[in-house]
């Protein structure tokens, strides 16, 4: 999101800096475009395009960086919306502390816009009630999806825009105005409401042999059905996972708390409430969330990689045949069901550490078999 606006005059600055992000660039944007377009509005430090670290292509927004915070709100109260390369990039003032970002306060939600309401138009529409932020109209290939964000500076301004703009009409459309609601909170009383009301269930871990007429078969019992489904690949082989839909919320309910856990030709199945989309992808974030401090909490080194291990190796016998190369932070073997998979890593607190046990242990027996040990690469904290 994006879009800014000066506080009104007489008023305290809080934004009180020289860097602007610019947002929605066209993909062949550089930094001397940006320079040459922003340069009459006085003088620059720098421009910055941002870039996929891996790719280096543009991510479609950067950052102007005036001498002179005057300067960078002249170009914010004048050239907001303005064109470069064909397409209105939007302006707002960069804000290195994402707090209040990620805080949600005085941020709102549009929805049923009518296509013809671009960025410029809802920032105008908004701007009444408060100092915006950041505003954006959401868009595909296609243009506006009909919904948007606006963020303010305060929760006051926020609640004047959601009293006074809910519900009323914009080109003849009904929007809706409310507060912002992360995707947890909107999932969770999503979760919550669909528990009590639920009619779509989803099953799992069924046979190949199982079919729509088997699987209908098996939950008609319950009740009505109006849709069952084993979901399959582009080769019509079933996926394991299908969906069976209820007339009725009880006819669901006593399908999930009879047949959840049942044995059915040797496999338990797993029968619950089908999640909605958010519901999905909210678990998704979580996962993610989970294995990203799992692995920020992992210790820095220098790792190097170890295959053909014995099976008797566990991680205490790997970092002892490894510990008189250096400092250790981290050994670990691979292991499934209780057995080792045959390789591991070692993770030395210098570069020559590793290597030296590289050099000295690739090609050495431990237990029974030769060890075939390789330099990986270091893990860098940012």
């Amino acid at each position: 999101m994006g879009s800014g606006e000066p506080n009104p005059a007489g008023k305290k600055k809080k934004y009180l800096k020289a860097a602007l992000y610019v947002g929605d660039l066209d993909p062949d944007v550089t930094e001397d475009m940006l320079y040459k377009k922003f340069r009459p509005a006085g003088p620059l430090r720098f421009t910055r395009i941002c870039r996929d670290p891996v790719t280096r292509s543009p991510l479609g927004y950067g950052y102007v960086n005036f001498r002179f915070p005057a300067d960078a709100e002249w170009a914010l109260n004048t050239m907001n919306f303005d064109l470069i390369n064909g397409k209105p990039f939007r302006l707002m003032w960069s804000q290195p502390d994402d707090r209040l970002r990620k805080s949600g306060v005085g941020n709102i939600f549009i929805k049923n816009l009518d296509k013809s309401i671009d960025n410029r138009a809802l920032f105008y529409l908004f701007s009444a009630f408060g100092n915006i932020l950041s505003c954006k109209v959401v868009c595909d290939d296609n243009g506006s999806k009909g919904y948007a964000y606006v963020h303010f500076d305060s929760l006051a301004a926020a609640n004047r825009a959601i009293w006074h703009m809910n519900g009323v009409r914009l080109n003849n459309r009904q929007v809706y105005v409310g507060r912002f609601k992360f995707p947890e909170e909107r999932a969770a009383e999503v979760r919550t409401r669909d528990r009590a009301t639920f009619t779509n269930v989803f099953v799992k871990n069924f046979g190949d042999d199982m079919d729509d007429e088997k699987l209908k078969e098996l939950f008609s019992e319950y009740g009505p059905t109006e849709s069952v489904k084993v979901i399959r690949d582009a080769s019509g082989k079933s996926k394991g996972f299908g969906f069976v839909r209820y007339e009725t919320h009880e006819a669901a309910q006593k399908a999930v708390l009879d047949l959840h856990g049942k044995s059915i030709d040797g496999k338990v199945l797993y029968v619950g409430r089908a999640q909605k989309k958010i519901e999905r992808l909210a678990e998704l974030r979580r996962r993610f969330e989970r294995l990203r401090l799992k692995e920020k909490s992992r210790p820095p080194g220098v790792p190097i990689y170890i295959k053909n291990l014995d099976e008797t190796i566990d991680d205490e016998k790997l970092k002892e045949e490894f510990s008189s190369f250096g400092s250790i932070s981290r050994a670990k073997v691979m292991m499934e069901v209780g057995q080792g998979k045959g390789f591991g890593v070692v993770c030395f607190s210098s570069f020559e550490e590793a290597t030296k046990a590289v050099d000295e242990m690739n090609g050495r027996v431990v237990g029974s078999k030769p060890l075939h040990v390789t330099l990986g690469q270091a893990r860098r904290r940012w």
